[in-house]
């Protein structure tokens, strides 16, 4: 907490002042965290100051909020590109990113808890930089990352907001891709152990191992006589396989399905997950791999099920793409409308394949990396490429 405070008064973060009559401050409370090395032993113990932004009024302390959000299919690409090119790649961390924002609005927040100014009868602290937790904080540190960028001679891509491209005559390009405390790629070892020490004290789980991660042909869905289970455990249980799947596309479609019933859940859908959970376990350490295969054409291949929902009857989609021989996207997700033949469902999963190409293509070429050539896209069903 002491580091933190200091990280803080360094930074010029507040002024302590007198509220002013009629205003009222934000609350602010601590946060605390453990982080972890690899090897599973604790780094260290962390504390944050973070604003109740839920308390703040809109037009009176804070306008826009909005800020772009890292695409981590961007993230992929590059890496296949600096695979296959040779590039040098070198990551930054930004310590305590948000307290670089430069507020406009007038924020007061109470004093920390904990913490009091001796000698001081002045109680609130009027806020110069954004702090964590208030609503237009990524608004304002988004805005100076931009500014330092483009003083610095990079452009913001068009297709890609977070990402950053200068082009220099005779020299490769520079990137710089915008991404806010997400894990690009690496070993989930210890999130996958972390996940299953607090099972093992939630539930009882049989020590069992399968070397799928659903099973096939199953009927999921929301039923009257359903037997209802733990809300929170199941959300936060789905939340952690969201966050897993960013580098775990084996267990995309699955997750997807139990993500479906966040809000009407039972022992089935529990079981489910269990199941996803047994997979990990028996697939213990797998990652993406990017390697260098001497090209850098764009691939796509399209699937989709028939009215696969037992609930709604709608079909799922879903595609994956490659980018100089590694995989780069994929998606899982079902259709918005019920369609009357596999051909037509077929066919929607089509044009979403086609969508996320033309995304790549554009990206491509604005990093400078142009093909003529036609991309392929592969799937499987003989009236949906007649109608294409």
């Amino acid at each position: 907490m002491n580091i933190e405070i200091e990280a803080l008064q360094k930074n010029n973060t507040w002024e302590i002042v007198d509220l002013p009559k009629g205003t009222k401050p934000v609350r602010c409370i601590w946060v605390f965290t453990i982080k972890y090395n690899a090897d599973g032993t604790v780094e260290k113990f962390k504390a944050r100051l973070v604003a109740k932004g839920f308390t703040q009024t809109y037009e009176v302390d804070y306008h826009d909020t909005f800020a772009p959000m890292d695409k981590m299919n961007t993230v992929r690409v590059l890496l296949s590109l600096a695979v296959n090119l040779d590039w040098t790649l070198r990551q930054f961390d930004v310590k305590n990113a948000f307290l670089h924002g430069e507020l406009e609005e007038e924020v007061y927040i109470s004093l920390p808890p904990g913490y009091r100014v001796t000698g001081e009868t002045r109680n609130v602290c009027k806020l110069k930089k954004a702090l964590y937790g208030l609503k237009q904080s990524p608004w304002v540190w988004f805005g100076r990352f931009t500014t330092a960028m483009k003083k610095f001679g990079y452009q913001e891509a068009n297709i890609d907001h977070t990402l950053f491209i200068k082009h220099r005559v005779g020299k490769v390009t520079l990137l710089i891709i915008y991404v806010d405390d997400i894990i690009v790629t690496g070993d989930d070892t210890v999130e996958i152990e972390e996940l299953q020490k607090r099972l093992a004290s939630e539930f009882e789980m049989k020590d069992l191992d399968t070397d799928t991660h659903i099973v096939e042909n199953h009927k999921l869905g929301v039923y009257v006589d359903h037997v209802p289970t733990n809300k929170e455990r199941y959300q936060r249980l789905v939340g952690r396989l969201i966050y897993l799947s960013l580098t775990r596309p084996d267990i995309a479609y699955a997750v997807r399905v139990a993500s479906q019933f966040r809000h009407s859940h039972s022992e089935d859908h529990m079981a489910a997950v269990m199941h996803i959970l047994s997979y990990l376990k028996s697939a213990h350490g797998r990652c993406l791999l990017f390697k260098k295969n001497g090209h850098l054409d764009l691939e796509g291949y399209t699937d989709a099920d028939y009215a696969g929902n037992v609930t709604d009857k709608r079909s799922t989609s879903g595609y994956f793409t490659f980018v100089g021989g590694n995989l780069v996207t994929w998606r899982s997700k079902k259709q918005t409308v019920v369609f009357q033949s596999s051909a037509e469902s077929e066919y929607r999963g089509i044009a979403q394949g086609v969508c996320e190409i033309l995304w790549l293509r554009w990206l491509l070429a604005e990093i400078g990396i142009r093909s003529n050539a036609a991309t392929k896209l592969h799937y499987d069903n003989q009236s949906a490429f007649e109608i294409a």
